[in-house]
């Protein structure tokens, strides 16, 4: 625990000071926690990136917990905002990879590290002994399969690709009969992220998501949606897109490390009701972390152990 707390701590540096640090700030300087102080807390927490409905939850929580439990001390309102975004956060949440082949299945706009997340992913089954499959299912981007190849040949895995501007459904298709036939574990496939012609990209989206469902029935299939942190906000209008395509079960928000707008896993959790599966919180291929609620409040507040 210690070693990973650290690690969240280093990578949440600039959301603590971004955010956190400013609430700091406005407690040094408050004599009691009255109905101003309430109103700063917000501006901040917006500010943040946590989104506005999510804010007022969190801080009419608070409000009400500070009036009932007659809190005049900085420790005890920091132990009850701890607890709070814990709760928000809910219970850990881990990809479900029990099936064989478990399929996950990456989806996201160009940019946000899909490739990346879907490269330390494929390390972290290696390094746990599973036998990992990888398609190249983002078959429109220019190299976007060179790109997925170098990372299947750095970790050691098998790369299912057919040429590009091919069908992705036809990549995905192949890579869980084979996953199937030659024993993997796991199967991660990646998909097209194009912004533009959105309609076009979801359809093609939700026909590699039939496919998948049809060849596997009844087999644990995780839509890992991949974000990028430092967008904020747009971040949950991406999630929104995404999940009523395709039925997101969880999420990957990279370059956590990168920004300060850490707050808006508050907000994805809280309005989507998507569970935050993994963060990226640096560059080194073991810096893709199962995101766990209460360490990433310890990290953000306290920063210290149970």
């Amino acid at each position: 625990m210690a070693g990973l707390l650290g690690k969240f701590k280093e990578g949440l540096s600039k959301t603590r000071e971004g955010f956190v640090d400013k609430i700091s700030n406005l407690v040094a300087g408050k004599r009691e926690f009255d109905e101003v102080f309430f109103e700063e807390l917000e501006e901040i927490f917006i500010q943040g990136d946590v989104g506005m409905a999510t804010t007022l939850d969190i801080v009419g929580s608070l409000k009400r917990k500070v009036k009932e439990q007659k809190i005049t001390e900085t420790k005890d309102l920091y132990q009850v905002l701890e607890e709070l975004i814990v709760e928000l956060l809910g219970a850990d949440s881990v990809l479900n990879v029990e099936g064989k082949p478990a399929v996950i299945m990456v989806v996201g706009v160009n940019g946000a590290g899909k490739t990346t997340t879907i490269g330390k992913l494929a390390y972290q089954y290696k390094e746990q002994g599973k036998k990992v499959l990888i398609a190249a299912g983002d078959t429109f981007r220019a190299g976007a399969i060179d790109q997925l190849e170098i990372w299947a040949n750095r970790v050691g895995t098998q790369l299912i690709k057919h040429q590009e501007g091919s069908d992705p459904a036809a990549v995905a298709y192949d890579a869980v009969n084979a996953g199937r036939s030659r024993g993997a574990d796991v199967v991660i496939i990646d998909t097209a992220g194009r912004l533009q012609n959105k309609a076009n990209l979801m359809q093609e989206l939700q026909k590699v998501h039939r496919i998948v469902s049809k060849e596997l029935p009844g087999a644990p299939l995780e839509v890992l949606l991949v974000l990028d942190a430092t967008t904020g906000q747009n971040a949950i209008s991406q999630a929104k897109v995404f999940s009523e395509a395709v039925g997101v079960t969880g999420i990957a928000l990279t370059k956590l490390d990168g920004t300060a707008k850490g707050g808006v896993v508050l907000g994805i959790t809280h309005e989507l009701n998507i569970p935050v599966k993994l963060i990226g919180i640096g560059e080194g291929i073991e810096d893709l972390r199962t995101f766990d609620g209460r360490t990433f409040a310890k990290a953000l507040f306290t920063g210290e152990e149970e």
